[in-house]
């Protein structure tokens, strides 16, 4: 299918521009487009018929990773550049596992972060991982009024976020490196570069001994969404990372979340996929945090 008549397209070059243009329209008549890799689909099917597309590709204040007191993505940093950055190291590793092999090459290099997360599609990689590192999302408003949201507020379930009519998503940004801190990610799909049937970031911070003193685990590709797997975090932690211990872990993780069957996998092989992609996954945590 061909999208419906769009009335105005406008290309504007600073935040402001953009929301003024937005302000312009009545809620859903407007809609931002970052890579436009999921929106283009979505407006071929006639799933979003905006009357406005506002293109944010030139906006260079939404572009870059910065650091400071953390990791600050702008939101228009596409995955390419987030995977080529070799800073993003330990704690904040998992990034670039993530955007590395997002989709296929063309995603990779028109994709960015703040699309994705403000899209949030239920097998999308980039939302789990944010969720896994703790990650909060900058939001402008037309009048100025800027907030940070913490992810687990922001993600709120597939195709929902907590980001308002008048907001523009900024920035993301992290915790920074530690001596001690290390994160992976993976999923696994039916083929290459495909959509996540399951993908498990974990994210660890050791102590001086070399115990786990916090955890995360995050998911994606079922169907709630991007979502948080405390149980299994709790095991990790007062532990070293032994194998007896990840197994525990992800058993744990398998047992509490709703695995859904479809025609990509069953229930049950999406549970056995969180026991042993995850138990890598977090072994990969606990090495590079200790690397």
């Amino acid at each position: 299918m061909f999208p419906a008549q769009i009335e105005e397209y406008v290309r504007p070059t600073t935040v402001a521009e953009a929301l003024a243009v937005n302000a312009r329209y009545d809620e859903g008549d407007a809609l931002f487009i970052a890579g436009g890799q999921s929106l283009m689909q979505a407006l071929k099917s006639r799933m979003a018929r905006p009357r406005c597309l506002i293109d944010l590709q030139a906006i260079d204040a939404l572009k870059g990773i910065e650091y400071s007191d953390g990791v600050r993505i702008g939101a228009m940093t596409r995955y390419v550049d987030i995977a080529a950055d070799e800073r993003l190291r330990g704690r904040n590793a998992a990034l670039r596992d993530a955007a590395a092999h997002v989709g296929d090459r063309q995603v990779r290099n028109r994709g960015t972060i703040g699309g994705s997360c403000c899209w949030n599609y239920l097998a999308s990689c980039t939302p789990a991982v944010v969720l896994g590192l703790g990650g909060r999302m900058h939001l402008v408003a037309a009048d100025g009024t800027r907030r940070v949201v913490p992810a687990t507020e922001f993600l709120i379930g597939p195709l929902e976020t907590a980001r308002r009519a008048d907001e523009l998503l900024e920035a993301v940004s992290f915790a920074g490196a530690t001596d001690r801190g290390g994160s992976a990610y993976r999923k696994w799909g039916l083929v290459k570069d495909a959509l996540p049937v399951v993908g498990v970031c974990v994210c660890v911070e050791l102590d001086a001994a070399g115990r786990c003193s916090a955890a995360s685990i995050a998911l994606s590709g079922l169907a709630a969404g991007a979502q948080l797997a405390p149980a299994g975090a709790a095991l990790l932690v007062g532990s070293s990372g032994d194998a007896t211990t990840l197994a525990r872990a992800m058993d744990a993780v398998a047992a509490a979340v709703e695995a859904q069957s479809d025609k990509w996998a069953s229930t049950a092989y999406r549970q056995q996929l969180i026991r042993t992609l995850g138990a890598d996954v977090a072994a990969t945590a606990f090495a590079r945090a200790t690397a």
